[in-house]
């Protein structure tokens, strides 16, 4: 060996460890940014998507139940109204004074004057809407008796068309009036309370529609051999004449319906039964607006999380659209200009402008309503009917009678923006995480006290709130002892925390069945003193009729079920109308709307509870043959409202306005509802009151009083 390959032998290394262990750490960090920035793209994209898909299923399936849950609730009320003695009386009653009118004839002064009324206001609406005059005699009625009807009911109503309905006897002293009179403010009252747009009832004979409530131009007219005998309406009767079944129920899909000036109308129909005998078919009328409603989140679609393009809407087997689609009601030239782009005709938006609505106007024929009506559920990206590509959720609706598709979807663009934003943030991440990476190979190239960094993580995650951090224990030195001692401590205080828990879980549901959760929330805040006041709300005092002497001569257990199960049901009407239970003192039951949350109709809503009340009342004594009638007092005006008790926490309400509407209470008849000046000035426009005059008050002298015509 020579000298000088000697020296070369024992030449020190270029590289020392401080910096090969830099290195290493350099690369497998940025190895591992790599990685982890791919990966983590890739499945955000994915968990995106997914997440997108899961809330627009979650979207339709509420939607779904919601409308599944109003024709079921519409069913079950037609089917026990349908079933009433009322309505199998007046079926019948009704029929034979139709029968009378008819044989009667008609006399031609009255034939021409309903005739003009049809030229001077039906004919020119029909104009409008169908784009052109129709002729007369397509809608003139067939028959003595709705010429006689219409021009009694409708011609000569003195009320406008919205109003008719008040009209109880038309004065002109036949049979039908009579029995009308008698008929019709309950047939109304019903109709009201259950939320039907129309209320309906046809002779099956003749087809012959005998009674409705709006009386509208299809009023007593022959769905088999009148104008309408081709409407859904006459479907809905010919199908439910044919079943002596008290628990059928027929449904016809929505149709464009002339007499309700061509507005998207279905009818759900019921048998109405005597002795066995089909005698008639009562019809509910369901305007479109209750389900858009429902679909469309009342057209609040970014507090529903659709943000600026997702929509939900409803199709049907001809892929006519049953909801309003969302650019419609947002961008009307939008809307337009967009189904012009996309290849509809002038036809369909020529309809659509006219009718004022795209409902059974505008056919949207895409992969996910084919699939949907075909009965599949599903999701997937595809080209909406915009003409862009969308993800969209779709499946069947399970509603008897009709043949539904409801699907939620959003634009792409919008819902994969983030990616994008996504990746800009990965990169700027990526690069400020190598260069942490190569500072902390630095450091760690010269001190190796990964353990205590551990630690400080762990000290720094339990002080965020994570309790169930802990640190690995990887040295037996002062370190490890420190690390085993933080990890017993963390479970200590993990554990402890679960029965806090626990506990404060258990407290607030108790606290929720006592107080309102708005003044349970400011008790758990720390008040303890709550008193407010409030301007306006409306108080109810109910009080039932004869209940002391009926348990007198029942078992005390018999008696807290009655009154449970009462009180059960008044408790699920105030529930369904935003009205706040205060107490029940025995067989007495306090309500108030508009506090601790105000409302601005917390007068209708309480009015809407009493008539419930009411009936709730009269169907509950009928189920335990019992005699029993209610007594309620409305009021309207200021109270004071505060949480009153220590041991028991009560939360109750002071002030003249209480002790008013206790008053009106006590004042009033059985099964009535008597109500203040306050509460008549609000609602006498919605509602029937029948003046009572001056009544004698503890306390108030004479005080003014309004009966509601139930």
């Amino acid at each position: 060996m020579s000298s000088t390959e000697a020296a070369g032998s024992f030449r020190p290394a270029r590289w020392g460890l401080a910096a090969k262990l830099f290195t290493t750490l350099v690369l497998l960090g940025a190895i591992a940014v790599l990685v982890t920035g791919v990966l983590g793209y890739f499945r955000a994209q994915n968990a995106l998507e997914k997440a997108v898909f899961d809330q627009l299923t979650a979207a339709r399936q509420t939607k779904t139940r919601q409308v599944e849950t109003y024709f079921r609730t519409i069913q079950a009320d037609l089917r026990l109204l349908a079933t009433s003695k009322m309505v199998v009386d007046a079926t019948r009653e009704l029929r034979i004074a139709v029968d009378q009118l008819d044989r009667a004839g008609v006399p031609p002064e009255l034939q021409k004057k309903v005739g003009d009324w049809y030229a001077a206001n039906f004919i020119p609406e029909m104009t409008r809407i169908l784009g052109r005059e129709p002729a007369l005699s397509d809608y003139l009625p067939v028959g003595g008796a709705p010429y006689h009807l219409q021009y009694h009911y409708i011609v000569e109503n003195p009320n406008p068309a919205e109003r008719r309905k008040l009209l109880d006897d038309a004065g002109d002293r036949s049979d039908y009036s009579r029995l009308h009179a008698v008929y019709h403010p309950l047939m109304r009252a019903a109709a009201t309370t259950v939320g039907f747009f129309d209320f309906m009832i046809a002779d099956p004979k003749s087809g012959r529609l005998i009674y409705t409530v709006q009386k509208e131009v299809d009023f007593t007219t022959s769905l088999q051999l009148g104008p309408y005998r081709r409407s859904n309406a006459a479907a809905v009767v010919a199908r439910c004449a044919e079943s002596a079944d008290r628990s059928a129920v027929c449904l016809e899909d929505f149709a464009l319906y002339a007499p309700s000036g061509g507005a998207p109308i279905a009818f759900m129909g019921a048998p109405v039964i005597d002795q066995g005998i089909v005698i008639g078919v009562l019809i509910a009328q369901l305007s479109n607006e209750e389900i858009d409603d429902v679909v469309t989140g009342g057209r609040r679609w970014r507090q529903e999380g659709f943000g600026e393009t997702g929509e939900a809407y409803l199709v049907g087997p001809d892929y006519l659209v049953r909801s309003g689609p969302r650019a419609f009601y947002e961008n009307r030239d939008g809307y337009f200009a967009e189904l012009k782009s996309v290849g509809a005709d002038d036809e369909e938006l020529d309809a659509i402008q006219r009718y004022g609505t795209p409902v059974l106007h505008q056919r949207i024929d895409t992969k996910a309503t084919q699939a949907a009506l075909a009965g599949v559920e599903g999701t997937g990206e595809t080209i909406g009917y915009r003409g862009v590509p969308t993800l969209a959720s779709w499946g069947p609706l399970a509603i008897p009678g009709v043949k539904w598709a409801l699907v939620a979807k959003i634009d792409s663009a919008e819902a994969f923006a983030p990616i994008a934003r996504l990746r800009q943030d990965l990169l700027l991440v990526g690069g400020l995480a190598l260069l942490v990476v190569a500072a902390t190979a630095a450091w760690l190239s010269r001190a190796l006290l990964g353990p205590l960094r551990e630690l400080t993580a762990g000290v720094k995650r339990f002080a965020a709130g994570d309790y169930g951090a802990s640190v690995p224990v990887r040295t037996r030195d002062e370190i490890g002892q420190l690390c085993a001692a933080f990890n017993g401590m963390v479970e200590e205080l993990r554990e402890k925390n679960v029965v806090i828990e626990n506990k404060n879980r258990e407290n607030e549901e108790l606290l929720l069945n006592v107080l309102p959760a708005p003044i349970a929330n400011r008790l758990r805040g720390g008040e303890d003193k709550i008193a407010d006041g409030f301007a306006e709300v409306t108080v109810a005092f109910a009080d039932l009729v004869g209940f002391t002497a009926l348990t007198s001569e029942m078992p005390p257990q018999e008696v807290v079920t009655f009154l449970n199960g009462l009180f059960t049901r008044f408790d699920a009407a105030a529930n369904d109308l935003g009205i706040e239970k205060i107490k029940t003192v025995g067989d007495a039951y306090m309500a108030v709307c508009g506090l601790p949350v105000p409302v601005a109709n917390h007068a209708e809503r309480m009015v809407r509870m009493a008539i419930r009340m009411v009936h709730i009342t009269r169907e509950h004594a009928m189920e335990h043959n019992v005699p029993m009638k209610l007594r309620v007092g409305v009021n309207s005006g200021p109270v004071v409202a505060g949480v009153i008790g220590k041991s028991k926490y009560i939360y109750d309400l002071w002030g003249d306005t209480v002790n008013l509407a206790s008053r009106m209470e006590s004042g009033s008849i059985p099964d009535a509802v008597q109500v203040t000046r306050a509460v008549y000035e609000r609602l006498k426009d919605q509602f029937v009151f029948e003046p009572r005059g001056p009544i004698e008050v503890k306390g108030k002298g004479k005080v003014e009083a309004w009966l509601l015509r139930l």
